[in-house]
């Protein structure tokens, strides 16, 4: 079906670019962590209030955006007890079911939540409040757009599940 295909490479494109958020935090933490190192040295301050919320805005962006993709290639967190011991007929009822009653219902919520606190936070141009901090509104954008992605993923999750049952595959 083309709608679960063009979430599914949306998705797999957005969680592979957030991925790269691992070796910037990586490299801005080291950077930040020898610049902290070396103040002594230098008589002054080295580190950055920016760099430290920077990589806190990429920790942020790697948990939220990579989330769906993780959703799309069952690699994320499930608790396997019953799961595990499912048909694969079993397994495309729970997933189905889950997605429909769980995981839509929670993602429209947390979009409807998290929009109007990103979009006040554009509005008035929302910064930190630490000296030489970064803008806040960029990140809190990212929330209801992680959402939707999750949301979009839990539908082309939700409709396979679907069509493997009408098939009367998946026994």
């Amino acid at each position: 079906m083309k709608l679960i295909d063009g979430i599914d490479r949306i998705n797999t494109l957005v969680g592979r670019a957030a991925a790269w958020a691992v070796l910037l935090m990586a490299l801005i933490g080291a950077g930040n962590a020898i610049a902290s190192y070396l103040e002594p040295l230098a008589g002054r301050r080295l580190a950055s209030v920016a760099l430290d919320e920077l990589q806190w805005y990429l920790f942020s962006v790697l948990f939220l955006l990579a989330a769906p993709w993780a959703l799309r290639e069952n690699a994320h967190v499930r608790v396997d007890v019953m799961y595990g011991r499912l048909s694969l007929r079993g397994k495309a009822w729970t997933d189905a079911l889950g997605g429909a009653l769980l995981l839509l219902p929670f993602c429209a919520y947390a979009v409807v939540v998290s929009y109007p606190a990103a979009a006040e936070s554009l509005r008035i141009r929302e910064i930190s409040p630490d000296p030489g901090g970064l803008p806040r509104w960029p990140i809190k954008a990212v929330l209801p757009l992680a959402f939707t992605l999750l949301a979009l993923q839990g539908l082309a999750n939700t409709l396979r599940a679907a069509g493997e049952l009408r098939r009367g595959g998946a026994s």
